[in-house]
């Protein structure tokens, strides 16, 4: 999937945009009773969703199969954490999970049913039926939920400004192309595209070198606690190198006074948890996509080196305002 920042939409009469969400990708198939979900790399998750599985048992239809991606809103927003946390070895704890935040599963294609393919028909044709079906079918909004669609590219730039940082993003596809082409024009994803001025509060070395791999950054809240909320990398050869000896000579504990990296998680490594903290003195501005769960989700790119800024300037209010308005477009 080819993926560009919002003022590069691709836009004409061939395009149809949709929200891009903050869940985990699916496509669900069902033959009678038999249910079974499927990640995006092929790997099984209905052991970690039953009530998806149920959701999708109790619609009137016996035969399709459905892409769309699964989430979890948590006091209305989407909560990737809880989407991680279902991904337990133990059923009775991803019973528990699933009672006290049950997951959606929102619906953007129709790739079969009643045992005929759609797999070849252009996506025009494809979301006809998907609006078809989920008229029949998609009676309540609480579990199963169509993804809205529009041709219309002042519609799609409103998403990004009506959900903030709670949508990953929109995704344009052609209208002419069937499913899975394997062509990277036929689907862009447009990504959000903001800044916010981090401080430094520690490295990581490279592995198996004593050299620097990335710098972790934090945010401030209002207790004047320094949260880590994720880190960039982007640095070339020579880039590393000034970056260690800088970086080095700032060391001292403890770095981050509030959430730390490789704190208390199941999904911390052994590796997660190797980290230096560093003198809290460096502000440095940073492009990223996507914020949620008082993070970064993906790593960040250097715009410039605040040495203007005090890095008790750099707030977590940057960011925060930007969360949890995605579901209003269901």
């Amino acid at each position: 999937m080819d993926s560009r920042s919002a003022d590069e939409i691709p836009s004409g009469p061939g395009w149809q945009y949709e929200p891009k969400w903050d869940g985990f990708r699916c496509i669900a198939f069902r033959d009678g009773d038999n249910i079974y979900l499927e990640s995006k790399s092929g790997q099984p998750l209905a052991r970690y969703f039953p009530d998806v599985v149920e959701a999708l048992r109790k619609l009137p239809a016996k035969n399709f199969v459905i892409d769309g991606e699964l989430a979890i809103p948590v006091n209305g927003a989407l909560s990737f954490d809880e989407l991680q946390l279902r991904l337990h070895p133990a059923a009775s704890r991803v019973a528990k999970l699933a009672q006290a935040h049950p997951a959606i599963f929102i619906v953007f294609d129709l790739l079969g049913q009643d045992r005929q393919t759609l797999l070849k028909e252009p996506l025009k044709e494809r979301r006809a039926f998907l609006e078809k079906f989920a008229r029949k079918n998609f009676v309540s909004k609480d579990e199963v939920r169509l993804s809205p669609a529009t041709t219309d590219l002042k519609q799609a730039k409103k998403w990004f400004e009506k959900t903030g940082g709670d949508l990953d993003g929109v995704i344009a596809k052609r209208l002419d192309m069937p499913y899975a082409s394997g062509e990277r024009t036929a689907v862009v994803k447009i990504k959000q595209i903001r800044t916010a001025d981090c401080v430094v509060g520690g490295f990581r070395y490279a592995s198996g070198a004593k050299i620097l791999g990335s710098l972790l950054l934090g945010l401030y809240d209002h207790k004047g606690l320094l949260h880590h909320v994720g880190f960039t990398s982007a640095f070339n050869k020579d880039e590393r190198r000034e970056l260690t000896k800088k970086f080095e000579a700032l060391q001292k504990p403890p770095g981050f006074t509030g959430n730390a990296p490789g704190g208390p998680s199941r999904w911390s490594t052994e590796r997660s948890g190797e980290w230096e903290p560093v003198d809290p003195k460096v502000v440095v501005e940073v492009a990223y996509d996507h914020f949620t769960g008082r993070r970064f989700r993906h790593g960040t790119k250097i715009v410039r080196w605040r040495k203007d800024k005090s890095p008790k300037q750099c707030t977590m209010d940057q960011v925060e305002g930007h969360e949890g308005r995605s579901l209003a477009l269901l």
